[in-house]
């Protein structure tokens, strides 16, 4: 039997389980992959928004990550949530420590409901000091905004966008166009090559953690030593699957349901 890989998470706690540690871990599981968590701050947030967030200090997420790292070989790393200049600079000296083969960052910035979960003052020094670190960035069309400075309307502007994002040093960009009318495109680019990948909009408001779901499968993906290309093909066809499934809980924008398959073999057909 081949061996499990192993995947980290180093992201924020989402106490309704939809986004954060909790969308990585399951989605980490549903495809096959042994996951584990560095928690850099943890939410009080429910479907309707997130109502207080208290960052962790330095030291225990250091700790976290060399306990992780002194006894577990790590096959990829995905970095979520990661609010502060002093979190940030933390987590890029312990990864240019480690070493890992892996790792996918998504550059959460504003929550769906609208809070700031990355302070104002840290955006240039995620760009700085972990995008140069990654090998896949996964912004949406807001957060690429942010990092680049430059408006996006339409996928030209999203593959501009991909190409400054390469230049600040990822090796591989994926703009998720989610937010753009019509089909949900995103645009890869890896390797000197754009690559598309569309699917027929999900009609439904329950999309609460789709960027950290879909990032987290990229993570799987490569540490199962898929390429870059197909890692994201893959996870975009598990994304829209969690969507299409996605569970209407809460009084607010519910969450995806990463376990679709499992529940459909369960005979588990819907969650009241």
């Amino acid at each position: 039997m081949t061996k499990m890989k192993s995947v980290v998470t180093i992201a924020g706690s989402d106490s309704c389980g939809g986004a954060g540690i909790q969308a990585d871990l399951k989605t980490f599981s549903a495809l096959g992959t042994y996951g584990m968590s560095v928690i850099t701050a943890i939410t009080a947030q429910n479907t309707m928004g997130v109502q207080n967030v208290r960052d962790l200090d330095v030291e225990i997420i250091r700790d976290q990550i060399n306990s992780l790292f002194d006894d577990i070989k790590i096959d990829a790393v995905k970095i979520g949530m990661v609010s502060s200049i002093e979190i940030i600079d933390v987590i890029a000296e312990c990864l240019r420590e480690r070493r890992p083969a892996y790792i996918v960052i998504d550059p959460v910035m504003v929550s769906k409901s609208g809070s700031h979960l990355l302070k104002p003052e840290a955006k240039n020094e995620l760009i700085k000091e972990l995008i140069p670190l990654a090998g896949v960035v996964t912004p949406n069309l807001a957060e690429a905004e942010e990092i680049t400075g430059k408006k996006i309307t339409d996928v030209d502007e999203m593959k501009k966008a991909a190409l400054m994002i390469n230049e600040m040093g990822a090796k591989s960009v994926v703009v998720t166009g989610g937010h753009l009318e019509g089909d949900a495109v995103d645009v890869l680019y890896t390797e000197g090559s754009f690559h598309y990948l569309e699917k027929q909009r999900v009609n439904t408001k329950n999309t609460h953690g789709t960027g950290c779901t879909f990032s987290s499968a990229i993570a799987a993906y490569l540490a199962r030593d898929y390429n870059v290309v197909e890692a994201v093909k893959r996870a975009k066809d598990y994304i829209t699957e969690a969507i299409a499934h996605a569970l209407d809980i809460g009084h607010g924008v519910g969450p995806t349901n990463h376990f679709y398959a499992l529940y459909d073999r369960a005979g588990v057909l819907d969650v009241d």
